[in-house]
């Protein structure tokens, strides 16, 4: 590990020691972003993970980068994916993003004097990405005009720029799909009551309204064609920052059950010392460190042939696992896990929302079922037994 990522590591540990977990009961209270929390995550250079170091970005690998929001998870996941959203649209920006766009929000973005967010997901076609309806018409003066509607977007009427996918056609399939950045000022643009979401009440999120919205050309981030191709990166790379904070949430739950039960009398013990606690939290251990090398093993692969294919495995194994974390430390505290002082109801519904965003458990299984099937047409046939009345 070089210096500069564990400098960045400790800074992002410290930030979920000192400013998250001190005050996200407070910030769900409050159900409003901490945008004083997002500045001091700037300051400690935790919004330009991966942005060039020309661009005040720490210009970090995504395989270095994407360990921070262990760090961050360690405090809240909700928060945690908030800013690895914001990384993904501050790494586009920057290395995608025309001079004019780059000259104009790089440095407010890798500072966090700005935050974005990333819009894709419609009310009608949640997963399906290709059946979208927000179409973008191209002026005479190269302007784009934009009309749709976007569900399930984070920082809703938090972040200063969104960056939005569209299609420039009627024609069905994806060939017509672009990326374009539209800042939260834009006239035309407004956003639907917030979700009602118990446990990251802090994090608004809400569907994102486009009327007849005019954009400059100068904020295209993907041209046309490309739309498609960049977002699903854009997706590889947060299911694995999910996978990431999700250890975070595990390593927080286990720690808060080996905190209780180490003290905890019962049957004239502690409950740390019966076999029954140590194989309940034993599990939790090793699933965790098996989701550490997963992700990591994920997150080196991102950008190759592999690198979709291993975000699909993380996605589907990690979040499952802190599910499960969740539950069985709840479980080891008995009663007293159900109270919110102690944090593990928040830590189960937070392990349940990150099995769902940016893609479900359940569509990782048929990335990974469909690269399965490529696997078997490349093996030897084996003789299948023929049924009664069956053709030989």
């Amino acid at each position: 590990m070089s210096d500069k990522l564990a400098t960045i590591l400790q800074a992002a540990r410290d930030h979920a020691e000192q400013v998250i977990l001190p005050n996200v009961d407070a910030w769900n209270a409050a159900k409003k972003w901490p945008r004083d929390a997002s500045d001091k995550a700037g300051a400690a250079g935790l919004t330009g993970l991966y942005a060039p170091e020309e661009f005040g970005g720490q210009g970090l690998l995504l395989s270095e980068g994407i360990q921070v929001y262990e760090q961050l998870g360690l405090g809240d996941g909700a928060y945690a994916f908030a800013l690895s959203m914001h990384n993904i649209c501050t790494f586009a920006g920057c290395g995608y993003g025309t001079d004019t766009f780059k000259e104009t929000w790089a440095r407010d973005l890798t500072s966090g004097r700005k935050l974005a967010n990333f819009a894709l997901t419609e009310p009608q076609s949640g997963s399906d990405a290709t059946n979208m309806y927000s179409r973008a018409v191209i002026n005479d003066d190269g302007t784009w005009t934009i009309s749709g509607a976007k569900a399930w977007v984070s920082l809703a009427t938090e972040a200063d720029i969104y960056f939005t996918v569209v299609k420039t056609s009627d024609t069905p399939g994806h060939k017509d799909m672009a990326m374009i950045a539209i800042p939260a000022d834009t006239p035309g643009l407004s956003f639907g009551p917030l979700y009602d979401t118990p446990s990251y009440n802090f994090l608004p999120l809400a569907e994102m309204y486009m009327d007849k919205v005019v954009v400059s050309e100068d904020n295209i981030i993907l041209p046309i064609g490309q739309g498609l191709q960049g977002s699903l990166m854009a997706i590889d790379i947060a299911r694995v920052s999910i996978a990431s904070g999700c250890c975070g949430l595990m390593q927080a739950a286990l720690d808060t059950a080996l905190s209780y039960s180490k003290n905890r009398k019962m049957f004239g013990g502690k409950n740390l010392d019966l076999d029954g606690i140590q194989w309940m939290l034993g599990e939790v251990a090793t699933d965790l460190e098996a989701s550490k090398l997963l992700y990591r093993k994920a997150a080196e692969s991102l950008g190759t042939p592999e690198g979709p294919l291993m975000a699909a495995h993380a996605k589907r194994f990690v979040p499952d696992a802190a599910v499960k974390a969740a539950n069985t430390c709840t479980q080891v505290l008995g009663g007293m896990g159900l109270l919110q002082p102690y944090g593990l109801d928040r830590l189960s519904r937070l392990a349940q929302m990150l099995r769902i965003v940016d893609g479900t458990t359940e569509i990782s299984r048929v990335v990974i079922g469909r690269a399965l099937q490529k696997r078997a047409a490349t093996l030897s046939d084996l003789p299948v037994p023929k049924g009664f009345g069956e053709a030989g």
